[in-house]
């Protein structure tokens, strides 16, 4: 139970995933489809930044120190294992770039949609289009 309580954020996490999946799966209409893409999209952006933090005084990767002593010790510099690993954060940040791109043009495209069949029931544009072909 005290692994449960210690690691509640990831519970959050997987909780807001499987709404996402639910809202993209089980859902008929397509704004719904859209804003679980979403939550499913984000909840994974904040699995991953939450897995990349370390504790325990680690600090970013950057060498502080004088240039010009070639393959001597430099003052102020720590070891590799208390980096910060940046690379997930830089993943996360091009992820987030994605997503949101993704949100627009799936707006966008709704847009058209609605425009179009005067609906976003996933049912019903299947039925206008059977209808277009028949006549």
């Amino acid at each position: 139970m005290d692994f449960i309580i210690a690691k509640y954020n990831y519970w959050i996490y997987i909780i807001l995933m499987m709404i996402g999946l639910y809202g993209m799966i089980a859902k008929n209409n397509l704004a719904k489809k859209v804003v679980g893409m979403t939550l499913f999209q984000t909840s994974i952006i904040l699995f991953f930044i939450s897995t990349s933090v370390k504790s325990g005084g680690a600090t970013v990767p950057i060498v502080m120190g004088d240039p010009h002593l070639h393959g001597h010790v430099i003052p102020g510099t720590v070891h590799a294992i208390q980096y910060l690993n940046p690379l997930p954060h830089v993943l996360m940040l091009t992820a987030i770039v994605v997503m949101v791109a993704t949100f627009g043009i799936a707006v966008a495209l709704l847009m058209r949609i609605y425009k179009r069949y005067g609906t976003l029931e996933g049912d019903e544009i299947v039925e206008i289009r059977k209808q277009e072909t028949a006549s």
